[in-house]
């Protein structure tokens, strides 16, 4: 009974061993790929088109990948990482196009296979962040849709130690970004964003204080806000 009870044990740390290295693994990998094919908020498509070894390495090694969501920063770092490089991922296998609706399914039909999961991008963004992590309304800031509306991607992965802050920063940066909160006086055009995911900003308050919780110079109390179009153009790097 000891020696089943060790030989359990030992390949329980083993398979916990190697699950933690694919992870590392991962997170490395992903952040290499962003640094080399993100610019100023871009993505080179092209680039990626004509050697795309890489990024097909990263997703085939991810395939594989089981992440807990007991583990909430480690799950969410991965999930926000292949989030995005799915994306790139399904520009790249349609490449040249001038944006992602110019795909059908692109985000609610075309199943990938990720993390011991077959999903969709809206499943993913939806069913495995927003619904299990509710309160978290930062997502909507580092999930990038390959539209120029979106925030900006940025050239480096997301990593659990990190996560917290990168999140900050980077909802940060969008509201206070004056081509994404365009402020004419008291007349405030927003994203339709803000619009789609209503429920998610108005938790604690409403859109206006979402916003002015992260914003250096604050939105006038009797602000009107509207929504201004969604620009799904290709956020391509030329």
């Amino acid at each position: 009974m000891k020696r089943i009870f060790i030989q359990t044990l030992f390949l329980f740390l083993t398979v916990t061993n190697l699950s933690a290295q694919d992870l590392n693994d991962f997170f490395n990998s992903a952040d290499s790929f962003f640094k080399t094919n993100v610019v100023n908020g871009k993505v080179k498509y092209a680039d990626i088109k004509g050697n795309p070894e890489a990024l097909n390495t990263i997703l085939e090694s991810a395939k594989g990948i089981s992440v807990s969501e007991s583990d909430a920063t480690t799950y969410q770092a991965f999930w926000i990482n292949a989030y995005n490089l799915l994306v790139i991922d399904g520009i790249v296998k349609n490449y040249p196009l001038k944006s992602p609706l110019d795909v059908v399914g692109f985000f609610d039909k075309t199943k990938h296979k990720i993390g011991g999961k077959s999903v969709t991008l809206n499943e993913i963004e939806n069913d495995l962040l927003r619904a299990k992590f509710s309160s978290e309304a930062r997502f909507h800031f580092v999930l990038v849709c390959a539209g120029l509306g979106c925030p900006p991607i940025i050239n480096k992965g997301y990593r659990p130690n990190t996560l917290d802050s990168q999140l900050q920063k980077q909802t940060i940066l969008a509201l206070n970004n004056a081509n994404f909160i365009k402020v004419n006086e008291n007349k405030v055009k927003i994203s339709q964003l803000f619009e789609w995911y209503k429920g998610d900003f108005e938790q604690k308050g409403t859109t206006l204080d979402f916003i002015n919780t992260y914003r250096k110079e604050k939105l006038p109390e009797n602000a009107k806000l509207s929504y201004y179009p969604y620009d799904w153009s290709l956020n391509e790097a030329k």
